[in-house]
C-alpha cells in the first residue's frame, strides 16, 4: 500500500515484483556511477591548469568512449531481457480470470467456473467504513489463492483501459475487441490495490482495482459462496 510522501516502490508481493526491484537497484547503482564520473570529469576539466593544444586525436580515448558504454549498456539489457522473458511465462496456471474494463467500473469472471462472475464498483466516499482508503476501495474484490500460478485475460468493452497492480508488479492494456493475458502469483496474503492506468473518460479516476490473496481453503469457502449466491 502506498503512503504519502513515498519515494521508491511499493512493497513487493510477486517474485516478478522482487525482479523488477532488484533490477531498479541495479540501473539506479549503474546511473549512480555514470553521473560520479562524468561530474568528476568536469570538476577536473574546469579545475586543471593543464592545457594542450596541439592535440587533435586520440584513438585511446575514442576506443574507451566507445566501448565502455556497450559494456555498461550490456550489463543493464540481459538482466532487463531476463525479466522481459519472465514476465510474459505463463506456465499452467492454477486459475484463469477475465477482468473487462468499462466507463467506469471493472467487471470479473472466473472462467473455470460455470457461473462465477461479478461487477466491482468503487464504494463512494460517502459509504467508506472506519479503516477505509479513499478512491481504492471497492465493493466487491477479486480473490485469488496465494502462491498460485494465475492468468488474467483483460479486455474492454467500450474505450481503452488498463488493469494494474503496483505491487504485483502488473499492468496490461484493456483494448475493445482484444484479449491481452498477464500472470502473476501473490507470494503472501494480503490486500493489494491498483487503479486503471489508462485515460478513459470523465470518472477515469473512480474505478480502483482490488486483489484480495487468500489461502487457498479460504479461496475454496468464498467461491462456494459465491456460487450458491450466483
Amino acid at each position: 500500500m502506498a503512503h504519502p510522501l513515498q519515494l521508491g516502490f511499493q512493497d513487493a508481493a510477486s517474485p516478478v515484483m522482487e525482479e523488477l526491484l532488484h533490477f531498479h537497484d541495479h540501473a539506479l547503482m549503474v546511473v549512480f556511477l555514470i553521473s560520479t564520473l562524468v561530474l568528476y570529469i568536469i570538476l577536473a576539466m574546469i579545475s586543471t591548469k593543464l592545457t594542450n593544444k596541439f592535440i587533435l586525436d586520440s584513438q585511446e580515448i575514442e576506443i574507451i568512449w566507445t566501448v565502455l558504454p556497450a559494456v555498461i549498456l550490456i550489463l543493464i539489457a540481459l538482466p532487463s531481457l531476463r525479466i522481459l522473458y519472465l514476465m510474459d511465462e505463463i506456465n499452467d496456471p492454477h486459475l484463469t480470470i477475465k477482468a473487462v474494463g468499462h466507463q467506469w467500473y471493472w467487471s470479473y469472471e472466473y472462467t473455470d467456473y460455470e457461473d462465477l462472475g461479478f461487477d466491482s464498483y468503487m464504494i463512494p466516499t460517502q459509504d467508506l467504513a472506519p479503516g477505509q482508503f479513499r478512491l481504492l476501495e471497492a465493493d466487491h474484490r477479486m480473490v485469488v489463492p496465494v502462491e498460485s500460478p494465475l492468468r488474467v485475460l483483460v479486455t474492454a468493452e467500450d474505450v481503452l483501459h488498463s488493469w494494474a497492480v503496483p505491487a504485483l508488479g502488473v499492468k496490461m492494456d484493456a483494448v475493445p475487441g482484444r484479449l491481452n493475458q498477464t500472470a502473476f502469483i501473490t507470494s503472501r496474503p494480503g490486500i493489494f490495490y491498483g487503479q486503471c492506468s489508462e485515460i478513459c473518460g470523465a470518472n477515469h479516476s473512480f474505478m480502483p482495482i482490488v486483489v484480495e490473496a487468500v489461502p487457498l481453503e479460504h479461496f475454496e469457502t468464498w467461491s462456494s459462496l459465491m456460487l450458491e449466491d450466483a
